[in-house]
């Protein structure tokens, strides 16, 4: 506490100085960004109805590595299980690329997309880390690298191209030309074999014979009228269709 020296004679009065000056809002204050995309601006999550759909992409941490490898699969389809338990929030089709993970999910509301997207990501988090640590410990890091970000599909035409951008997005990558995926017809690495609408399958059982010691991850039947039947509208998907570059 300092003393000042009263207008009208000597005596001095206390007074409080100010505490806990750190952070608030001023210039360059709070916690600085890191990462290959720290500069990028946090924007509003945009707004949707719980009959559209959402294509969520989620970008890796470069310290874990390809996700596209037999134990890191499991790891997210463990996650995939845990998001399955809820009805508020559910992942249709899933994908894993090397770097980056595609989801086509619904949700009812945004806070049900921010919750359900939060719990997922923490337990695929948890998983990958398990899965990397060195069998007593497990691994300390982060493995997601920023926010996701979410596109809305409200038409059948972005429908249909969002489902077969998710679920053949791995011919555009070159990964269904070696190695084990070369010699399956649809990624293993995806929810694709879940997938009953294949061109190929038409008039067939609703998904191929699924190989011994493989499990798909665990993904849930759509609801809204647009991941069921609207896509229809804009024609069949092949799983030989090289999808047309997105985003």
């Amino acid at each position: 506490m300092a003393q000042r020296k009263s207008k009208r004679g000597g005596k001095q009065q206390p007074r409080q100085r100010e505490l806990f000056r750190r952070g608030g809002k001023r210039r360059g204050a709070g916690r600085k960004p890191r990462g290959a995309r720290a500069g990028e601006r946090h924007q509003a999550r945009p707004d949707f109805k719980s009959y559209h759909a959402l294509h969520v992409v989620v970008r890796v941490a470069p310290a874990v590595g390809s996700l596209r490898c037999r134990k890191l699969y499991k790891a997210m389809r463990d996650a995939t299980i845990t998001a399955a338990l809820r009805e508020w929030f559910r992942i249709v089709h899933i994908s894993l690329q090397r770097n980056h993970v595609h989801l086509l999910v619904e949700a009812e509301h945004k806070a049900a997309l921010s919750r359900g997207m939060q719990g997922f990501l923490i337990s695929a988090a948890r998983h990958i880390n398990t899965a990397l640590g060195d069998g007593a410990r497990r691994r300390r890091g982060k493995v997601f690298s920023d926010r996701y970000h979410v596109e809305v599909i409200t038409t059948p035409t972005r429908a249909r191209h969002a489902i077969s951008y998710i679920l053949s997005n791995w011919r555009n990558n070159g990964e269904d030309r070696a190695g084990l995926p070369s010699t399956w017809l649809v990624d293993p690495f995806s929810s694709a074999i879940m997938f009953p609408d294949w061109q190929e399958r038409e008039g067939q059982p609703w998904m191929w014979p699924i190989r011994e010691g493989y499990d798909p991850p665990m993904v849930r039947r759509p609801q809204t009228w647009l991941l069921r039947e609207g896509w229809k509208k804009s024609g069949s998907i092949s799983c030989r269709e090289v999808p047309a570059a997105g985003r």
